[in-house]
């Protein structure tokens, strides 16, 4: 599973790498307009159209969802933080993805059409998107991932990415790596317990405009618990800053250095920049 979740992330070059296909031919997507929303995503099992008039007959029954223990919204405060922060992860997925991201209008606001994956036939409050009830912490996340992937070109280029060498500075253009460092093995790969997936990104080998050397992204995704990651040695007068962290999306921009604590259940994204003399020091465990 985690080597496919990899190949998706990449760009799903298998699939589209051929007869000059540019990166962007992957159209990479959580939900749509048929089938249920984000929000309904992490909110509901089972679909729940009876207000279309087939006896909850229409509509897929394959919806990929999980209400994570209530069927439905709900005014518990711990169950709605654990949704919005699943829901966090899945569009920080989707939004360091190479391709092209395509988000359900709504969603960043946190639309729900009450478990109904077939609401095409409601022209009604069912149906329609409520721009006024807006979830501005999450709004907020959300517009910071765009602006996140509009400033970073590395997470929308036209090559694929294949793990090679580049020959500008022998540095690999996408290099998987383990919590402790390592490269990931064939072992790693095929291990089914495995839930946290790590990788340094570069300009892609044979792109005719590299950018700086010293440009590159660490992403780190973790669907376990609490770890501890070895960062990639960073050349000298750099270092690593994170600017995307699911679990805390508010945090500002911060350095670190040797290795970082990830959350569980959290996405994160950091970049390589040159090091500022620091109002406070670099952080080796957060």
């Amino acid at each position: 599973m985690i080597g496919k979740m990899a190949a998706r992330i990449s760009g799903s070059a298998q699939q589209f790498d051929h007869d000059n296909r540019p990166a962007t031919s992957s159209v990479n997507f959580l939900t749509a307009h048929d089938g249920f929303t984000l929000m309904d995503v992490v909110s509901y099992n089972e679909k729940h159209n009876q207000a279309n008039g087939e006896d909850n007959r229409d509509g897929h029954s394959a919806n990929h969802s999980d209400n994570m223990g209530v069927e439905g919204s709900s005014d518990d405060p711990k169950l709605s933080a654990a949704r919005a922060r699943r829901r966090r992860n899945m569009l920080a997925t989707l939004m360091i993805s190479q391709g092209t991201p395509m988000i359900l209008a709504g969603d960043e606001l946190g639309n729900s059409q009450m478990g109904n994956n077939n609401a095409y036939c409601q022209n009604n409050a069912l149906g329609w998107v409520n721009w006024d009830a807006t979830d501005p912490e999450f709004l907020g996340f959300v517009r910071n991932l765009v602006a996140f992937r509009h400033a970073h070109p590395i997470l929308r280029q036209k090559r694929f990415l294949h793990a090679r060498s580049r020959k500008i500075d022998n540095r690999t253009d996408l290099f998987w790596r383990r919590a402790d460092g390592r490269p990931m093995t064939e072992a790693d790969w095929e291990d089914p317990e495995r839930r946290l997936l790590a990788f340094e990104m570069r300009t892609a080998s044979g792109t005719p405009d590299y950018a700086a050397l010293e440009y590159a992204l660490f992403v780190v995704i973790n669907n376990g618990g609490p770890r501890f990651v070895s960062l990639p040695a960073p050349p000298e007068g750099h270092v690593w800053v994170r600017h995307i962290d699911s679990a805390r999306p508010g945090a500002p921009p911060r350095p670190h250095m040797g290795r970082t604590r990830i959350r569980g259940r959290s996405v994160v994204a950091m970049v390589l920049e040159p090091a500022e003399p620091p109002s406070e020091p670099a952080s080796r465990g957060e």
